[in-house]
């Protein structure tokens, strides 16, 4: 089960898969500050993409210091399909109290941001914070979604996936696209 829908001129696709094997320009990565690989969807992309990607995260580090909460830094996609991963760091859930909603916001927008300002025409999210830093999945798959509908009203992209790992969150995510796009605007 998968869902295709039209917002405006970009294709949303929200499917259940291994972001890994994604077939876009870009794939995102829920890194860690370190962006030294880790588990989750970090560790699978680091070890699908090969050595080039941490060396370029190596680098970037050396040159700018940890990736910040809510930031967003490019690299070579390695042996990927897509030709680049798109690291951002997501907020660890707090509660509620230390700004995570607009931290996770502005981690999606960073992707985005940084996709369009290369010319990236297709990306691929995963579910952003929901794993080991806990954040409510229901709460972050609509700021995921809603942040990507404002984006792309601005700077339509060819196409947006969200590559799901389970069931669970492939059923959130369609739940709550079909319930923002009955909502007015």
């Amino acid at each position: 089960m998968a869902l295709e829908a039209l917002s405006g001129r970009t294709k949303i696709i929200i499917a259940k898969g291994d972001i890994t094997q994604a077939d876009t320009e870009a794939i995102v990565n829920a890194a860690n500050p370190s962006l030294m690989g880790g588990g989750g969807v970090d560790g699978a992309i680091h070890r699908a993409g090969g050595p080039a990607i941490l060396e370029e995260c190596k680098k970037i580090v050396a040159e700018q210091g940890p990736c910040r909460t809510g930031h967003a830094v490019i690299t070579t996609g390695g042996n990927l399909k897509a030709r680049y991963v798109i690291h951002t760091v997501g907020p660890r859930w707090m509660g509620g109290n230390a700004d995570e909603d607009a931290l996770l916001r502005q981690a999606y927008r960073s992707c985005l941001e940084l996709a369009a300002s290369r010319g990236i025409k297709s990306i691929a999210f995963p579910a952003i914070s929901t794993g080991a830093y806990r954040f409510p999945k229901e709460r972050a798959t609509r700021i995921a979604l809603s942040t990507v509908r404002e984006f792309i009203k601005e700077k339509p992209l060819d196409e947006v996936r969200f590559v799901l790992f389970s069931d669970e969150d492939l059923n959130v995510y369609i739940r709550t696209w079909e319930a923002l796009e009955g909502e007015k605007p």
